[in-house]
């Protein structure tokens, strides 16, 4: 038998039952969506997590003291307390690194930043001009501070949105207005542009910027460095940018082999990878309970099938008698049983278009559907239509012409 008629003789018979057939396809239906948007979320959910962690600096690596190390079994104190790094490191690092790119020390501190009448709680930054390179932060307006402003210790600034925001509030321009950091007057040059809150739900634009010496003499008072960034040439060297910068370190604070480290090198790298790896942990596991609803869906195709079957008993054993072979009635009925499990697949596929765009819409949550998800449900569907109606089709295929014939 041909196999148009198999698939005119398999539309005439859904036809038939519209809506018993519309019913069966419901169970593939709902699976097929659900499969789509909670892959389209656990998709979306990973790519802003990947933009937003990237949107610190992808080639960045962060050097922190470590904070467990004490000496004589002390307290342990905060990392911003340890004295570990010097500007002699950094100025090392700059000197014999060969897989970085730009490199800038830092130490930070908190206080009330204040303008005319306004005044802000906020976070002043010192760093060198390089920070903005390493962190591919551009800026708004006016320009940035130089090495000339880092030598003197200048008291410029360059201002976050959101403190911009809170201090200017009739929406004049900060450029060249002097704002008061506990106390300290600083001249604004410049206006960050805006960033958003990162992956961790921080505001990044709630910060002054300004150089890396006004804030360690001037405000802190300190001699050590809190922190220290840098940028590596590209991605695919940032593990030998961290290898190189380690064994840097080592030689400055004359570490011995077999010495743990008194410091720690971090890369976005390894911030993306475990958020991504948490995050396709969560996008396995939804599409696991939602794949649930596709195997139901299946259950159904085979529970109908077979009522299909019994129904049509007299009709089996009328084509048998005038010479239909068993394989023309197995695949009379698996094409059938297909074509619905097929046709559920095509509507579920847009069903969850639609449902991840409803998701993004109202609930304001990132949504990616790719094709591979596509894909794969439309050949799950396909699969669960073979495997599901194959019983109930072998089942038909199997029926003695006369014995059928006399069915009641």
């Amino acid at each position: 038998m041909k196999f148009v008629n198999l698939f005119k003789i398999a539309m005439k018979a859904l036809i038939r039952n519209k809506m018993r057939a519309f019913l069966t396809m419901l169970g593939i239906i709902i699976g097929v969506a659900a499969v789509i948007t909670m892959v389209a979320i656990g998709q979306g959910s990973k790519q802003s997590i990947q933009d937003q962690l990237s949107s610190m600096g992808s080639n960045m690596i962060t050097i922190r003291p470590q904070s467990n190390q004490t000496v004589g079994g002390g307290a342990r104190l905060d990392a911003s307390s340890v004295q570990s790094l010097k500007v002699e490191d950094v100025n090392a690092i700059g000197k014999q690194a060969q897989y970085i790119s730009a490199l800038s020390p830092a130490v930070q501190s908190r206080g009330q930043v204040i303008y005319a009448g306004a005044n802000w709680p906020t976070t002043i930054q010192g760093v060198y001009p390089d920070y903005l390179a390493i962190r591919d932060w551009d800026l708004k307006s006016g320009i940035e501070f130089s090495g000339e402003n880092e030598n003197n210790a200048a008291k410029v600034c360059l201002l976050g949105q959101t403190v911009v925001d809170n201090l200017f509030t009739s929406g004049e321009d900060p450029v060249g207005k002097i704002v008061r950091f506990n106390k300290i007057p600083f001249k604004v040059i410049g206006v960050l542009a805006e960033k958003g809150e990162n992956a961790f739900g921080q505001d990044q634009d709630d910060i002054i910027i300004a150089p890396f010496s006004t804030v360690q003499k001037r405000i802190l008072a300190i001699t050590w460095v809190q922190n220290i960034y840098a940028s590596a040439i590209d991605e695919s060297r940032t593990d030998d940018a961290v290898d190189e910068i380690s064994s840097i370190i080592r030689t400055q604070h004359k570490l011995k082999k077999g010495d743990q480290d008194d410091f720690m090198v971090r890369t976005q790298a390894e911030l993306i990878n475990t958020f991504s790896s948490t995050s396709q942990l969560l996008t396995v596991l939804l599409t696991a309970i939602a794949g649930i609803s596709l195997v139901v869906g299946g259950i159904g195709i085979m529970n109908i099938m077979y009522v299909s079957v019994t129904e049509r008993t007299k009709e089996i054993g009328l084509r048998m008698s005038i010479g239909a072979r068993g394989i023309d009635i197995l695949l009379q009925f698996l094409v059938e049983a297909i074509l619905i499990s097929v046709t559920g697949g095509i509507i579920g596929v847009l069903l969850g278009i639609l449902a991840s765009q409803l998701v993004t819409t109202f609930l304001n949550w990132p949504t990616l559907v790719s094709q591979s998800s596509i894909i794969l449900s439309f050949l799950v569907c396909a699969i669960t239509g073979v495997f599901f109606g194959y019983y109930p089709a072998q089942k038909a295929s199997r029926l003695d012409p006369i014995e059928a014939l006399r069915y009641e």
